[in-house]
């Protein structure tokens, strides 16, 4: 017998509310755990580059330091290269966002962009007193080199910076003529960290923060 066609389709009926809830808890209880287990791994690797100063260990070192089981880990990491890369993406955003402050407390543009420019100079270059920076010394040369597209990842917050303070020149009317503050942007970040990385290279005539400052803004405004 045919459906008469004013028949009313009948729907799915919602979950009460209170399963909603149970489930929601559930899900960010779930979540906070997985986060926590996260934060373990990381701590202990960040532990272990820190007494070895080299990203030349292994993951059952690192399981082994965090306490928990290789099962975990690769519940959360693919492997050792996703493991470094999180703590790299994580060291690139806070540095960012360090950075970002410390632009806030000056009012003039080019002021900014200085104070900006010369603290990643200094905190990019390789500690030769102690130990060197892994993650950056190490980690971030390979990156570059093999896995272009995840270096452009990890740089994003610090590029996305740098690109605002180029916009904030050129609404002054500071900016050079004719350059678009994305383009010098990326320039200005790739040429402070790699002179950072090799500052040391020449022990008796180091490059300085007023150094690569000068000759940055130089580039940029057309003067000194």
């Amino acid at each position: 017998m045919a459906q008469k066609a004013d028949q009313p389709v009948s729907t799915p009926t919602e979950e009460p509310a209170w399963k909603q809830r149970a489930v929601e808890r559930s899900t960010q209880a779930a979540k906070r755990r997985a986060e926590q287990r996260v934060e373990r791994f990381l701590d202990a690797a960040q532990a272990i580059m820190a007494e070895k100063g080299t990203t030349d260990f292994t993951v059952q070192e690192v399981v082994d330091r965090s306490k928990q089981s290789l099962r975990s880990f690769y519940q959360h990491f693919d492997g050792k290269h996703e493991l470094l890369l999180a703590l790299f993406e994580d060291a690139m955003s806070k540095s960012a966002e360090q950075l970002r402050t410390l632009a806030a407390g000056q009012s003039d543009p080019l002021d900014r962009l200085r104070v900006v420019v010369q603290e990643l100079f200094e905190s990019s270059r390789p500690d030769l007193a102690t130990q060197q920076q892994p993650l950056f010394t190490d980690f971030a040369l390979r990156l570059l080199m093999s896995h272009p597209a995840e270096m452009r990842v990890a740089n994003a917050p610090l590029l996305a910076l740098f690109t605002e303070l180029m916009q904030d020149l050129e609404d002054a009317n500071l900016l050079r003529s004719g350059f678009k503050p994305k383009r010098v942007a990326a320039l200005t970040m790739q040429t402070v960290m790699f002179n950072a990385q090799s500052s040391g290279q020449d022990a008796a005539h180091p490059l300085t923060a007023d150094e690569i400052w000068d000759y940055c803004a130089n580039g940029i405004t057309g003067e000194d």
